[in-house]
């Protein structure tokens, strides 16, 4: 999609912001979070940062040493030549030790979507952070799953349930029984809790890719629930192909004008990309969107269990 002003630079009076922060309220409009929604966020112990981005989590998996430079260009890479050495268990346990096992502050932004009670959030991050933010209320989880054997669906479904009767529990549902009523969470690229499910090696994404595009990596309720959707993009880059495949299909049925990708800087070809898919770009981080919402006001980076 051509356009004349492929990037804009938001307004810094008043709130620019208003009527996206609005509809994400009202799920209009779909957060869609990336590895850079997590800058910043240390550990509750020792102040180190997260890993999220690709070359972070290369490193964080070979104990800080970096790898071959065909490797180092993107995660799955990576962790697809340390599978083959090591086994899949390998790559699992440091997700789990990274993202279950390890006691993270709390991210402001994650914080603001939870008290805006976005009805569907799409992270591909595998942490838990709006887990954990979202455990005071019912909400379903969508996790995403590779290389499936007895099922030709590529996600695992969860209802997080509060009450005395199941104690704020996840509780394995199948896809007749998706309360769309509740928050939808989905983690496409899956997380630690309730129970490991990852796409992270180069054979996890070509499988889920694969089936993401043939229609069986999203349940049929949220293929209805997202058409016409638009998308606001947090914290992500367009550089890789995978990142492109991942949100093009994740997004199918989107709006006309899809929305907006908050990316300071942006490449020549993200904008293209983001053009084609009837994204704007806006030269700015997720922080200028936190500065100007008056919600932001109330978070605070208290060390939470993630």
């Amino acid at each position: 999609m051509a356009q004349s002003n492929p990037v804009a630079q938001p307004s810094t009076t008043g709130s620019p912001f208003a009527e996206i922060i609005e509809s994400i309220r009202s799920g209009d409009i779909v957060p869609y979070l990336g590895p850079g929604t997590l800058a910043g966020v240390g550990n509750a112990l020792t102040g180190a940062q997260i890993p999220a981005d690709s070359e972070s989590l290369i490193l964080a998996m070979n104990n800080g040493q970096p790898m071959a430079p065909r490797l180092m260009y993107e995660f799955p890479r990576a962790a697809m030549n340390l599978e083959n050495k090591r086994g899949r268990s390998f790559v699992e346990r440091f997700l789990n030790t990274t993202y279950a096992d390890t006691k993270w502050k709390t991210s402001p932004l994650h914080q603001w979507i939870a008290q805006l009670h976005a009805p569907y959030v799409i992270d591909i991050n595998r942490d838990t952070q709006l887990q954990t933010l979202y455990r005071d209320r019912a909400h379903t989880l969508i996790v995403g799953a590779a290389r499936l054997g007895a099922s030709q669906f590529r996600f695992n479904l969860y209802e997080f349930r509060v009450g005395p009767d199941d104690s704020g529990a996840y509780h394995e549902i199948e896809q007749p029984q998706i309360n769309m009523s509740l928050p939808i969470l989905f983690k496409p690229m899956g997380t630690p809790l309730p129970k490991p499910s990852y796409i992270a090696s180069d054979a996890d994404y070509v499988d889920y890719i694969t089936e993401l595009m043939g229609g069986f990596a999203v349940p049929s309720q949220i293929k209805d629930y997202r058409k016409g959707k638009k998308y606001l993009l947090l914290g992500m880059h367009f550089t890789r192909d995978t990142e492109r495949m991942v949100f093009a299909d994740l997004i199918y049925g989107a709006d006309t004008m899809a929305g907006w990708a908050l990316i300071p800087d942006a490449t020549d070809k993200e904008i293209r990309f983001c053009a084609k898919k009837g994204v704007q770009v806006l030269d700015a981080g997720w922080q200028k969107l936190l500065s100007t919402a008056p919600a932001s006001a109330a978070v605070n980076t208290q060390a939470e269990p993630a």
